[in-house]
């Protein structure tokens, strides 16, 4: 770049004397671009011309661009983290095109980390920028690869600070009603805590595009928090409260996207469903319900997890697989029957620390995960896609769990994931990310 602008400035001056001149002004422009080159900087490579629609919901379907939109996707939470730092930035990049080439459409990962390590909010209201241009950089390289992203706002669970990292913090500043984690849920200065953060996340200028958050259609949606759960009002009075105060809250600002809550997909204690599809008796004392947490209007999409390593210790593969189909089909019931909206499977996984494990048995697992869902995807149905919990690349066997892997690692996976993404094409229109391309993903041996 800099040998470019000088032989322009040769070229400029033309042996006329003004040499002097131009070289005073370009060190001025030099000095000022050096100190303040990161307010207004954009690398060439990021265009705003991208062919993105943002996501809608018409009924019981998602739609882009007035064509049904079926969804083939997964998680990788760990995105933002990784890009704070130059050494694992590319990593995202990597995932994101990765991911485009097997058909892959939406991405859901994490848009908090809170009072951690490379903490995006260090204290309430309180941001660190470095993160921040982080995830503006998370968003940028999605859109430039054409996949969307789910963007989910806090952990009920620990990691990343969670809700309790906002309870230390209304505890350590003399304003917090209880030492409770779930005051989370009902403390009036908690509240606004979250609240202030949402703002602040929603109508963030990305440093790299120009766009607002809440006008990057990039963006998938969003979710509210990572699996709530509000054990000491087993009624379910407090989390829905408090659904309803920050889904109504979020669409005030931020009208564009989609919203979820982000359930595993309890049926709570007033449910007759508790008995029958719920894993276990104690999933009803969850303080949730998937029917009534996913019914305010402000909620655009219901959101269920699949985990039936974590849920029962003593079943078969087989009696789990039977139990994965039938609790996919009963939400997705619901979902075209009572709600009226998409379910999401936004998180699916077998772990490979069970007894026997064996990769064919997770092979079997993301088969019958994919049949739902083709299922309900060829009658027009409520079942709008399901996200694998988790993908990553090569190299972060640090960060990987007991249900994630390298996807391309194995062939027999592979074709299972990619055989998905062109069943679902040929039933409807599918939106493919920019870098993938149909032909090759659903030709290919």
């Amino acid at each position: 770049m800099v040998k470019s602008s000088s032989s322009s400035g040769y070229r400029m001056m033309g042996g006329n004397g003004l040499f002097f001149p131009i070289l005073g002004f370009a060190c001025i422009i030099a000095f000022i671009y050096l100190s303040f080159g990161d307010l207004f900087s954009v690398p060439v490579r990021y265009t705003n011309e991208s062919n993105l629609s943002f996501v809608e919901r018409n009924g019981s379907n998602f739609m882009v661009d007035g064509e049904l939109f079926y969804i083939n996707g997964w998680n990788s939470y760990w995105f933002m983290d990784h890009a704070v730092l130059d050494n694992s930035r590319p990593r995202i990049r990597a995932m994101l095109q990765a991911g485009a080439k097997m058909g892959l459409t939406v991405c859901r990962t994490w848009a908090f980390n809170d009072g951690d390590y490379n903490a995006l909010q260090i204290s309430p209201g309180q941001f660190d920028e470095r993160v921040f241009k982080a995830l503006d950089y998370v968003i940028a390289e999605a859109r430039e690869v054409g996949v969307r992203l789910l963007l989910s706002l806090v952990n009920n669970l620990d990691a990343y600070g969670g809700k309790t990292q906002y309870v230390k913090w209304a505890w350590s500043e003399g304003v917090s009603l209880s030492p409770s984690n779930d005051s989370f849920f009902y403390d009036p200065a908690i509240r606004i805590y979250f609240k202030n953060y949402v703002k602040t996340i929603l109508t963030r200028k990305n440093t790299i595009t120009g766009l607002q958050y809440r006008d990057d259609p990039a963006i998938f949606g969003w979710e509210l928090i990572n699996e709530p759960r509000c054990i000491t009002d087993r009624s379910g009075d407090t989390l829905q409260d408090w659904i309803e105060e920050m889904s109504t809250f979020i669409k005030t600002i931020d009208n564009k996207h989609l919203l979820t809550v982000g359930l595993e997909g309890f049926y709570g204690p007033k449910s007759p469903k508790r008995k029958t599809v719920n894993p276990e008796f104690w999933a009803a004392d969850m303080g949730v319900d998937f029917i009534r947490n996913s019914a305010p209007s402000t909620i655009d999409f219901a959101s269920v997890h699949i985990y039936p390593d974590q849920w029962f210790k003593r079943k078969s593969l087989e009696g789990k697989l039977k139990f994965v189909a039938d609790w996919m089909h009963s939400h997705i019931e619901d979902g075209d029957q009572v709600l009226k909206k998409p379910v999401m499977f936004t998180e699916f996984g077998l772990s490979d620390l069970n007894k026997g494990f064996d990769p064919s048995q997770r092979d079997e697992f993301y088969k019958v995960v994919f049949d739902v869902i083709y299922k309900s995807a060829k009658k027009k149905g409520a079942g709008g896609g399901s996200l694998a919990w988790q993908f990553l690349v090569e190299g972060m066997e640090e960060f990987n769990d007991d249900f994630g892997m390298v996807p391309w690692r194995r062939a027999s996976t592979y074709r299972i994931i990619t055989r998905h993404t062109c069943k679902l094409a040929r039933t409807h229109r599918t939106v493919i990310p920019a870098t993938g391309n149909i032909n090759n993903i659903c030709n290919s041996k």
